[in-house]
């Protein structure tokens, strides 16, 4: 397992938190075969006992997103250990990840975005910072696992654009607005030396302590300012990503666009938001039309 794990994070170059998971899902398949099925090696592992396995996961609720994720990191797992001649056969060869029911994602209207900036603007160093980070996320509509990442020498404000790294270590160019643009320069020139205080690295956006910030900092912070700006939806981080491509859309935005700006390598990933401009057209025209 070790071996597999070192093989997706050197030559596949995966991201560290796909690799985590991967990770975690083995070391429960590893647990079963050992102490449940009582199996010592690879060889003795045939399709059943992983069939077995997968029912298991399903009676205990986990979700099927979950239990898809499992079946592919099983299925790397064991062509993995094939190919390095670490076992005879691939049990796994013939198991199918279930298609999955595409739930359209949870987006803010322009209002509820605009309330949210508005929050969050203000005088203070963290005000500041906070500000940066909102502007940053809604105009680029990058990840946050990217947006903490992003180093000072990413962002370049003069020509209005960020350099981002996201999945597999795939580098992208993203527009920064102009309210982008000045947030950050805002931010640079009055707020992050003050954070620092006496550290010295190169990453972005900073904690209290100076060091960067984590994914539970920003989520800590994003839901603070969603309830003092009275959002009753249900907000998590990624949600700005998927605000930000739908009102790209709804405003006429190319979809090929938007699947650079994301990041996505597959378009159908990026067909999503076109479904959630249908769904929300519809319930405009149920609203206002005098025969809806």
């Amino acid at each position: 397992m070790n071996e597999f794990l070192h093989y997706i994070q050197v030559e596949r170059g995966l991201a560290r938190n796909t690799i985590q998971s991967y990770e975690r899902d083995l070391k429960k398949y590893k647990f079963y075969l050992k102490n449940t099925a009582g199996k010592e090696h690879l060889n003795e592992v045939d399709r059943q006992l992983i069939v077995d396995y997968l029912y298991g996961l399903k009676e205990q609720g986990l979700a099927e997103t979950t239990i898809a994720r499992t079946i592919a990191s099983i299925r790397a797992f064991h062509q993995f250990a094939l190919r390095e001649k670490l076992a005879e056969r691939d049990p796994s060869v013939h198991l199918e990840i279930p298609k999955r029911t595409k739930r359209l994602p949870k987006v803010l209207s322009m209002k509820e975005v605009e309330d949210l900036l508005a929050v969050s603007n203000g005088t203070d160093l963290f005000s500041v910072r906070n500000q940066a980070m909102l502007e940053t996320l809604y105009a680029t509509g990058m990840r946050v696992s990217e947006l903490i990442q992003l180093t000072v020498t990413d962002t370049h404000l003069t020509m209005g654009f960020v350099r981002c790294i996201g999945k597999g270590n795939k580098e992208r160019i993203i527009p920064l607005g102009s309210k982008a643009t000045e947030a950050l320069k805002r931010y640079l020139e009055q707020s992050r030396h003050k954070l620092m205080k006496q550290n010295r690295h190169d990453i972005l956006f900073v904690n209290h302590h100076g060091r960067a910030l984590s994914r539970q900092g920003f989520w800590k912070i994003l839901k603070q300012l969603a309830e003092k700006a009275n959002i009753k939806k249900e907000l998590t981080p990624h949600t700005l990503r998927h605000s930000f491509a739908t009102h790209l859309l709804e405003n006429g935005a190319d979809l090929r666009a938007v699947q650079e700006m994301l990041g996505h390598v597959d378009i159908s990933t990026t067909q999503i938001y076109t479904q959630v401009t249908k769904a929300r057209m519809k319930d405009v025209y149920a609203q206002y039309h005098p025969r809806a």
